[in-house]
């Protein structure tokens, strides 16, 4: 069985998106992300990465492109919101594209267990989102309670096998020494092994595109679609919920206890206003539009998708859909194509919510106030159907509306998201590994309360997704740890063990000190 790398599942995933009807170097892009976040704890990934996008080697720009991804590896990628969004019969097809783009990124530089669940977590958001429409992925029949996830994780290990397949091909990688030596060839950006082909010449090119936004390797030549293949029959979307349904999903997230009640508000203002106008009363004008702040992983993502919903059941949107988008999405790379690229974007959630993650990027050049000005302008002209929530720190937020009058009129309305306690991150925790159908062995909860403990709590920690990484860590542990059961049983296909949560120990690097007691990296013969 081959075993594809990330060059050529990138090619199938523009060959998918040309099937779709979509952008192939859009595609390109958020596969590229894709890849780079499910890569980025491997050791000399961002080299094999810079190879296979047809980049010069550059750290930054992968750990840019790393940073854009990683709300992929939990909600769907704008095209794939596209196609599902438009009922496409393509957004399955395309979802698996992507979803071999992140098990070929398990494979890049040194792989790690934490690679290969970010790449599970990632097919699986990828398909999750894509279920329900033409080519849905045949699945039994559903216990009671069960959802799209549950539907998704018997398919998984398809997926796994996958990647797990890929891993004993590349055994070799895992066991070259030459890898593990912290100073070796790829270990630092524009160093290389002048031995090798294209060794310093190649790696001592430096990268002049602009890493903001990060460009997309252009695209390979147009392969047409196979005539002969009949078109996948349209099937009809699952059922819209109910605003009570919303309200309960929205009522049964862990904490956020304040949120939640300013949601409930919001929601009365909306019904009783709905009401007025039905009865022929004046309805005062109210800016629908939201601030969110708080720090990563306080569930700002999740409520505003479950708001597009609320808002579209009391008649206040005529979709109800969520797309997502940061800076990268808005603005182009020249003045004039930011205006007509933000003004796309908009079209693309008319009905729904438009949702910016660290809005306050925008701040400080032309190009962001061009994106910020054309925001403003589509916000008035579509203001009867189209709402948008801004997110990200409270401080940084708090500068970005104040200086933007445009912007201070538009959102009155702030929402602050705190930080989760111990006992809240716990059942975060359980809850996931419940919804991902496995189980936690004895010990497992104390060594997450382990874990928990010795992790910094500042504005940088990850909080739902500290307990999301540590769980996809445990994820590729157990299936490394299963790898050579022939018939493995139901419970240790389900259980996670507390070696399984266990951080690997980091390698010890023995530099010599120098005389000012100073620890250095040897300075090896020939060296400048």
């Amino acid at each position: 069985m081959s075993t594809p790398d990330l060059a050529s599942t990138l090619d199938a995933l523009a060959d998918a998106a040309r099937t779709a009807g979509v952008d192939p170097a859009a595609a390109r892009t958020e596969g590229e992300q894709l890849a780079a976040t499910v890569a980025e704890s491997a050791v000399g990934s961002f080299v094999d990465w810079c190879t296979a996008t047809g980049r010069a080697i550059s750290a930054q720009v992968f750990m840019d492109a790393a940073l854009r991804g990683r709300r992929f590896r939990t909600s769907a990628t704008p095209l794939v919101s596209q196609l599902h969004n438009s009922r496409s019969g393509q957004a399955v097809p395309y979802a698996k594209a992507l979803a071999e783009v992140a098990s070929a990124a398990a494979l890049l530089g040194t792989p790690t267990p934490q690679g290969i669940g970010a790449a599970q977590g990632a097919a699986s958001a990828q398909l999750n989102a894509a279920q329900g429409l033409g080519g849905r992925l045949p699945a039994p029949s559903s216990a009671p309670g069960q959802g799209s996830d549950a539907e998704f994780v018997r398919q998984a290990p398809q997926i796994l096998a996958s990647v797990l397949e890929r891993m004993h091909t590349s055994q070799s990688r895992l066991l070259d020494l030459q890898q593990l030596d912290p100073f070796g060839a790829g270990s630092f950006a524009g160093l290389g092994n002048s031995a090798a082909p294209g060794g310093l010449d190649r790696l001592d090119r430096r990268d002049v595109a602009p890493s903001d936004p990060v460009q997309a390797a252009p695209p390979p030549d147009a392969v047409p679609a196979e005539p002969d293949k009949p078109a996948e029959p349209e099937k009809p979307a699952e059922p819209e919920k109910s605003l009570e349904e919303l309200l309960a999903e929205l009522d049964a997230l862990v904490g956020l206890t304040t949120v939640k009640a300013e949601i409930h508000r919001q929601t009365a203002v909306l019904k009783v206003d709905a009401l007025r106008a039905r009865a022929g009363l004046k309805s005062p004008t109210i800016t629908r539009h939201l601030v969110f702040v708080g720090n990563p992983g306080t569930g700002k993502t999740t409520v505003a998708r479950l708001v597009a919903g609320i808002y579209r059941a009391v008649g206040l949107l005529s979709k109800g859909q969520l797309v997502e988008v940061d800076r990268s999405e808005l603005v182009a790379g020249y003045l004039g194509q930011t205006a007509m690229k933000t003004a796309e974007v908009v079209a693309s959630a008319e009905g729904g919510v438009l949702f910016i993650d660290e809005a306050y990027a925008l701040n400080g050049d032309q190009y962001g106030e061009e994106a910020i000005n054309t925001l403003v302008k589509e916000m008035e002209d579509k203001r009867n159907d189209l709402v948008v929530i801004v997110a990200g720190y409270p401080l940084p937020m708090s500068i970005f509306i104040a200086q933007n009058p445009g912007l201070a009129s538009r959102f009155r309305t702030t929402i602050g998201f705190d930080d989760y306690s111990d006992i809240e991150l716990e059942r975060i925790f359980t809850g996931m590994v419940a919804q991902a159908d496995y189980d936690l062995g004895e010990g497992c909860l104390e060594g997450f309360r382990e874990l928990l403990g010795v992790q910094v709590r500042d504005e940088t920690f990850g909080n739902g997704r500290f307990a999301r990484n540590v769980l996809e860590a445990a994820i590729g542990k157990h299936a490394w740890r299963l790898r050579d059961v022939a018939d493995p049983t139901l419970d240790e296909l389900r259980t996670l063990l507390p070696d399984d949560l266990r951080p690997d120990a980091a390698p010890a690097v023995d530099w010599p000190a120098t005389p000012s007691g100073q620890l250095e990296p040897p300075v090896t013969e020939g060296a400048p």
